[in-house]
């Protein structure tokens, strides 16, 4: 039986979905020049005429792949919407809290991670667009935080640099995981939260900023309480 026009959009759906999985994943462990179309339509079950037809070229699939591990991770960072009774640091609060569950999210494939970073770390002709639509949005959001932390104050390269140390701490506890549990052990490895990175981040930030308390060992709101 010939397929009605709704079932044949779904199956090009599903195939355009199933080229990204395994190209996106292809991607992320091997980088762009290792990975073949051939390689990424056979395991997809497609053909190649599908790559042309969807992506346009092995660039565009690679561009489509970007595009879809960074819209699966960017929820929330991008002009959020605040509750009117938030302060400059209750917005901070909230804006490293949703990194952390970005970042730290084990539900999502790794491939969309991994790829990213092999992005950042390796560029292609796809960095800055990925950084323009990616990164740039969160770095304005961050920025206009810090805006109202220092009002009349104009952008500059302190600004940026400031952006750059509160995110840095997110970063680290995503990226050197493997560390970390080395230096604190299973145990206290697995005590961090969400919930206590969260609260000792913001503190640490708010207290270099000049509007926190001074952040000591004997705090009484460890981390791995919370």
């Amino acid at each position: 039986m010939i397929a009605g026009g709704g079932e044949c959009e779904k199956v090009a759906e599903d195939i355009k979905t199933r080229l990204i999985e395994v190209a996106g994943e292809a991607f992320a462990a091997k980088g762009y020049d290792s990975v073949g179309i051939r390689e990424i339509c056979q395991k997809a079950e497609a053909n190649v005429a599908a790559v042309n037809y969807h992506f346009g070229d092995k660039r565009g699939l690679y561009r489509a792949c970007l595009q879809h591990a960074q819209s699966c991770r960017v929820e929330g960072l991008n002009q959020p919407v605040w509750p009117e009774s938030y302060t400059a640091a209750d917005k901070l609060r909230a804006f490293i809290r949703r990194m952390l569950e970005e970042k730290l999210n084990t539900e999502r494939p790794a491939w969309h991670q991994d790829l990213m970073l092999r992005e950042l770390s390796r560029p292609s002709e796809s960095c800055r667009e990925f950084v323009e639509s990616y990164i740039r949005p969160m770095a304005h959001t961050l920025g206009d935080i810090m805006q109202e932390l220092y009002p009349h104050r104009e952008w500059n390269q302190q600004t940026w640099m400031i952006g750059f140390s509160v995110v840095g701490q997110v970063l680290f506890y995503q990226l050197q995981q493997p560390v970390i549990r080395i230096l604190m052990g299973d145990e206290g490895f697995e005590s961090l939260t969400v919930d206590g990175l969260t609260d000792h981040i913001t503190r640490f930030c708010l207290a270099a900023l000049g509007h926190g308390e001074p952040i000591t060992v004997d705090s009484a709101n460890s981390v791995a309480t919370n």
